[in-house]
């Protein structure tokens, strides 16, 4: 299967092993994409997993895992990482309701213990493009 977050590898050879805990995110923008690829998947235990200690209070696995579920993932775009640990992106997705959606997020994550976590994220307006 071809790995969700776009990258052009299969799930094998690209999220798995981070999603597996064999591996971890070697750059923030690495753990974007397995953290997309977990909504699509879904697999909202990595997505709490990979969510920094301090922040994770601001999050539940349930809904993380519900959001992945009920929404149809199709394409992850990277727009730009203008810093190691901020990275730019657009998710599309088709909403339960079956129409397509973009998710614009500007991402900042931090390097902790040798391991990649997501922080915070602010959420960008479509029509400002």
């Amino acid at each position: 299967m071809n790995c969700p977050c776009c990258s052009g590898k299969s799930y094998e050879e690209c999220c798995k092993p981070y999603h597996s805990g064999e591996k971890h995110a070697p750059t923030a923008e690495a753990l974007m994409r397995s953290r997309f690829s977990a909504f699509a998947i879904p697999n909202g235990e990595y997505l709490m997993e990979t969510t920094l200690p301090g922040k994770r209070k601001y999050h539940n696995k349930k809904d993380l895992q519900e959001w992945g579920e009920i929404n149809q993932w199709t394409k992850l775009e990277i727009i730009r990482t203008p810093a190691l640990n901020h990275v730019e992106f657009k998710a599309y997705y088709t909403d339960q309701d079956g129409h397509p959606q973009v998710h614009h997020e500007f991402s900042v994550f931090q390097k902790m213990h040798k391991r990649w976590y997501y922080v915070s994220g602010e959420f960008l307006d479509e029509e400002t493009d």
